[in-house]
């Protein structure tokens, strides 16, 4: 009898054991996650350290410097529809503006937010996009200041270079500035 109860109580131990390892490996099995984009998501904060140089060599004059993370066909356009196309009038434009117009700028306040668009939700291309916004302190060649908030959008190309800028000014102040 004794052996009897022996087996049984050995089979109920194994029937438990099996059932609990078979259990447990259903358990650490996952249904296949179903992984849906997003429309835009953060982008690596090494674009934001690209805004900040290129305002840096802006506020220093270092032209080269400023265009430097450009492409050769980039386009710079500002919110009231003007624009300029490639990297060569692009450089010419802000060598002379910095050099004929402007005396001394500064940047402050800055804030930047680098995002990959998936899904353009409207216009926008896809990819890596820079916005930034700052405040802008410049001293005009006329001994006239100008201070004012701006935004800036910058999208990237695959080989991380700017191909595109759209630069939210309010002209009126500047205007003003540069008036002797």
């Amino acid at each position: 009898m004794m052996k009897k109860m022996f087996l049984v109580a050995l089979s109920l131990c194994l029937l438990v054991a099996c059932t609990s390892e078979i259990r447990h490996e259903k358990k650490t099995e996952s249904a296949p996650v179903e992984i849906i984009q997003q429309p835009a998501e953060f982008a690596d904060m090494k674009y934001a350290e690209i805004g900040k140089k290129i305002l840096s060599a802006l506020s220093n004059g270092d032209m080269a410097g400023y265009t430097a993370s450009y492409s050769d066909n980039a386009v710079y356009q500002w919110n009231n529809g003007d624009s300029l196309a490639g990297k060569p009038a692009i450089t010419e434009y802000w060598t002379k503006r910095r050099t004929e117009a402007i005396d001394s700028v500064t940047f402050s306040n800055e804030i930047w937010l680098p995002i990959k668009v998936n899904q353009p939700q409207s216009v926008e291309a896809p990819g890596i996009w820079l916005l930034g916004w700052y405040q802008v302190n410049a001293k005009y060649k006329t001994g006239k200041r100008m201070v004012q908030w701006m935004h800036i959008d910058f999208h990237f190309d695959a080989s991380d270079k700017i191909d595109r800028v759209v630069h939210y000014v309010d002209r009126v102040p500047i205007n003003a500035a540069m008036t002797k």
